[in-house]
């Protein structure tokens, strides 16, 4: 039987790369890149010209994807409050460009917002709350948000914080967890920071779920329980038998930062467990295959997968 094929724009970001291994016994993943190479088993890539929404629609004519996810983004905080057009340009104007293609062809689409919408002053938000963004990179996901449902009303929003294993040019906070703890280096981590993070491949199978059902709008796909960056750590540590000496609470409230950023970004997946039955899993059953990940390989393997053209 002919496997259906999902295409990932961000083909060569944390999140991209690890969904291509979450999926790729049971589709034909096409991961889709703009700067970076990337070869990893089983999968393919091929270069996408996001900013060019002809030739970008010529090219996905070509892929013919059962599904699109929208991976692409400009991730980093402090460098969106520093340029807010290009924040703007990757997060909400070249998002804008995939959601038009893909409701021209009629292809469903997945598109990864963020927990950083709200002020950060009230715990697990859910998808009917007002947003709040705090910074220029909040403000342009929800831009990018609007931007997609406006173009096509197949598209499913997913608001999440995940974190999974990086590549060299690209570590998660749990990369950065671990490889630091390894080296013995001493590491704050913010005790008044408080999230639900997912794992990448559990984000990437739950949202095939919801699409698969036909789910559209926005939805919430993260942890089911909420800790501090401080906790998270610590648990991290002690599931890979690493020193939790070395981590040293901190707080946010007296760093200073570039961009504001909120201190709670939690999110309630009630929504979603209610849409597919089920719970979306405990953080240390994420930390149990993660680890597992890296006995099988996952680990080297993505370090390894991308490359500078």
């Amino acid at each position: 039987m002919t496997k259906r094929r999902v295409l990932l724009t961000g083909g060569s970001g944390l999140l991209a790369i690890n969904w291509a291994c979450a999926l790729r016994e049971g589709w034909d993943v096409v991961l889709g890149t703009h700067l970076h190479s990337v070869d990893l088993k089983g999968v393919a890539s091929c270069r996408l010209d996001l900013d060019d929404p002809a030739r970008l629609e010529s090219q996905i004519e070509q892929l013919a994807p059962d599904l699109i996810v929208n991976a692409a983004g400009l991730t980093n905080v402090d460098r969106c409050e520093a340029d807010p057009a290009l924040a703007n340009l990757v997060n909400a104007e070249l998002a804008r460009n995939v959601a038009i293609v893909a409701a021209r062809i009629g292809t469903g689409l997945i598109h990864i917002s963020t927990d950083h919408l709200f002020a950060g002053d009230q715990a697990l938000g859910s998808e009917e709350d007002v947003p709040c963004p705090l910074n220029q990179y909040a403000r342009s996901k929800l831009l990018g948000e609007a931007l997609v449902q406006e173009a096509g009303s197949r598209v499913l929003v997913v608001r999440t914080n995940f974190f999974g294993w990086g590549h060299a040019g690209r570590q998660s906070f749990s990369d950065w967890i671990i490889y630091s703890l390894r080296a013995g280096k001493t590491i704050p981590l913010f005790d008044d920071v408080h999230f639900t993070p997912i794992l990448a491949d559990v984000l990437a199978l739950t949202a095939h779920d919801l699409a698969a059902r036909g789910a559209a709008g926005i939805f919430n796909i993260a942890g089911d329980q909420r800790v501090s960056k401080y906790e998270f750590g610590c648990r991290l540590a002690k599931r890979f038998g690493l020193p939790e000496d070395l981590i040293r609470r901190s707080q946010m409230d007296g760093v200073q930062l570039r961009a504001p950023r909120p201190n709670d970004m939690s999110l309630t997946t009630a929504k979603t467990r209610r849409y597919l039955g089920t719970s979306l899993g405990s953080l240390d059953e994420y930390f149990e295959a993660l680890h597992i990940q890296e006995q099988q390989g996952r680990r080297l393997e993505l370090l390894a997968a991308v490359e500078n053209e």
